[in-house]
């Protein structure tokens, strides 16, 4: 009887993630996608700034992680603002 309880609370909770996961169109899934890919490519840029500054030392250091820590947030605000614009683009799952 626990076997059984267990399978059917696991085949819910395998349907309502199915269910959930359904509820993003293509064009939603692509442009938050695209907002990945930016949130991606600014943590890199932002990293490699990173390294530079360790490296230095001083204020060319501290002048280096700021310039680090601006692009990691100017990156995530602009992939936030790419996913908000998908979310209220797409009414309707496709």
């Amino acid at each position: 009887m626990k076997i059984v309880n267990k399978a059917m609370m696991m085949a819910g909770v395998a349907a309502l993630g199915l269910g959930l996961a359904g509820c993003d169109s293509k064009s939603e899934n692509a442009a938050e996608d695209q907002a990945a890919a930016v949130r991606a490519s600014s943590d890199a840029a932002a990293d490699t700034l990173d390294a530079a500054a360790d490296a230095t030392s001083g204020a060319a250091e501290d002048a280096l992680e700021n310039k680090a820590d601006a692009v990691r947030a100017a990156g995530d605000k602009k992939a936030d603002a790419m996913e908000d614009a998908a979310d209220k683009k797409d009414k309707a799952p496709e």
